[in-house]
């Protein structure tokens, strides 16, 4: 198919919009008159071409020649050189592209052209609408054009189907500049709704502390929660997904793309039951009245709205598109990803690591505002957090692996670290303790904050949470009963620091 050229924003492998109005019987849409008249107000007024370089850009425009003059006034305002007949047509003379639109004459019949100055807002209301009828035009045969490529996925497809109308819109609707006093208006009205309002503003993570910092976690944001290997990443992602939909019916999507579902379900299972890790993967048998506990847990959480997608090396795009689908079709409020670095970054970047997890990382906060919900991903640590010496074995934001950019992209960072992990306690006592450190909160404090982990229940508890659950363990253990439903009873009465607080409904 030919091509003709149109700008330097224009894809080279772009569909001639020519040729595609004669296959459907029509003109492409333009208004060369009001192309004339615009760049007859530029030559005319200086005022104009403050307004239309603000609105406009060369591909506004359908004629290649009026395209080429305003490339060229474009060219003397960034040199901050005054644009009027003379100075256009000797930079049209210095770029070769004078005979190209005719020569002065035309410059000099365009400045004849101008109805008035004062109509220039709507003459470039006109041009921004034909340019956006024009890209969903190209938009709509790119996508036909892919639809019958058979080496295309689906899944592929249909992001790049949205990505390509959603741009066609976007390039050409600015937003317009607010003024303090209407974005202060807003911000009251926000900050009032938050003081009536009982609850978080965010989607709950189920620990009082972190919710007390974050107050949820919030729409749009991308929260890094990063840890060495087998230190309890995935556990506390999971414990965060677990209380969202199951004691908050919010829904939640699990990316998994390390452990398949069956995986992630069986430690579910654990976490929720009670009951020991060995015993839920078979290498212990269950005692009949451990069933019936089994059972009786996980009734909530059979009906919660926990969706998980095990995909293996999941490429960033096709995240994408199923994370817009599980949005709008399943309302989930968060995603989870584990972990970032098992991601496929765009083709292109393969080999160059860096680069394809900056851009993984890019895509991942750009989803999240897109979608306006919160995503929580999973990263690894490198080595060198856990050989550092003089930080009592803490990691630091620079240990985020592969890429810089991931502790640029995200709003707030978390690091999970075990003293007895990086062999600085030795005391058996100790090998429960963890902190949760909130390293990085674009919107609020830092702060290390005390938990438990029962690795045997695959479980983090807050430190207060864990000393009540022990006391009730062992009043339940002098006072255990008999028959068969004794397990789901005592299992039933543990604490809960949600219970009966309003604030986190």
């Amino acid at each position: 198919m030919a091509e003709r050229k149109t700008g330097a924003s224009r894809k080279k492998d772009a569909p001639n919009l020519e040729d595609i109005g004669l296959e459907i019987g029509n003109k492409p849409p333009q208004a060369l008159d009001v192309e004339e008249a615009v760049l007859g107000a530029m030559l005319l007024e200086p005022t104009c071409v403050d307004q239309a370089m603000e609105e406009l850009n060369a591909p506004c425009f359908y004629d290649p020649r009026h395209q080429m003059i305003f490339q060229a006034m474009s060219s003397l305002v960034t040199e901050h050189l005054p644009v009027d007949i003379v100075t256009v047509v000797d930079r049209l003379k210095r770029d070769g592209n004078l005979e190209a639109v005719g020569g002065a004459v035309v410059l000099s019949g365009l400045s004849e052209k101008v109805g008035s100055a004062a109509h220039m807002e709507y003459y470039v209301r006109i041009l921004k609408q034909k340019t956006i009828q024009r890209d969903l035009i190209t938009a709509s045969h790119e996508i036909l054009r892919d639809a019958f490529d058979e080496s295309i996925k689906v899944d592929d497809l249909i992001d790049k189907a949205q990505t390509r109308v959603y741009d066609a819109i976007r390039s050409n609707v600015k937003k317009e500049v607010q003024g303090i006093g209407d974005i202060i208006n807003t911000a009251l009205a926000d900050i009032q709704d938050m003081q009536t309002s009982e609850g978080l503003s965010g989607v709950p993570s189920g620990y009082v502390s972190i919710d007390r910092i974050t107050m949820g976690w919030q729409p749009s944001d991308l929260i890094i929660l990063a840890a060495r290997p087998s230190v309890g990443k995935t556990a506390f992602a999971l414990n965060i997904a677990r209380n969202a939909a199951v004691d908050h019916h919010m829904p939640v999507a699990v990316f998994s793309l390390e452990m398949s579902a069956i995986q992630l379900a069986k430690r579910l299972m654990t976490s929720e039951s009670g009951l020991s890790a060995d015993k839920i993967k078979g290498g212990l048998k269950l005692e009949p009245h451990e069933w019936t506990q089994l059972e009786y847990k996980l009734k909530g959480l059979a009906k919660a709205p926990l969706y998980i997608d095990d995909t293996p090396s999941i490429p960033v795009m096709e995240f994408r598109t199923k994370a817009k689908n599980l949005v709008k079709n399943k309302n989930v409020r968060l995603i989870v990803v584990d972990y970032l670095q098992l991601m496929q970054g765009p083709p292109e970047l393969r080999g160059m690591r860096e680069q394809e997890v900056a851009a993984i990382s890019r895509t991942l906060k750009a989803t999240a505002k897109e979608l306006n919900i919160p995503i929580i991903a999973l990263s690894q640590l490198s080595r060198q957090a856990v050989t550092r010496a003089g930080s009592a074995g803490k990691p630091l934001l620079s240990d985020l692996r592969e890429s810089g950019s991931i502790e640029q992209d995200a709003d707030m960072v978390l690091f999970i670290h075990r003293p007895d992990y990086v062999g600085l306690s030795d005391n058996m006592a100790d090998r429960e303790k963890t902190q949760v450190i909130i390293a990085k909160h674009r919107n609020g404090e830092t702060k290390d904050i005390d938990m438990v982990f029962k690795s045997e229940q695959i479980r983090f508890y807050e430190m207060d949470d864990a000393l009540d659950r022990q006391a009730l363990a062992g009043m339940a253990k002098g006072s255990r009963m008999n028959d068969e439903d004794s397990g789901a009873a005592a299992f039933s009465s543990g604490f809960d620091p949600y219970a009966g607080s309003a604030e986190f409904m």
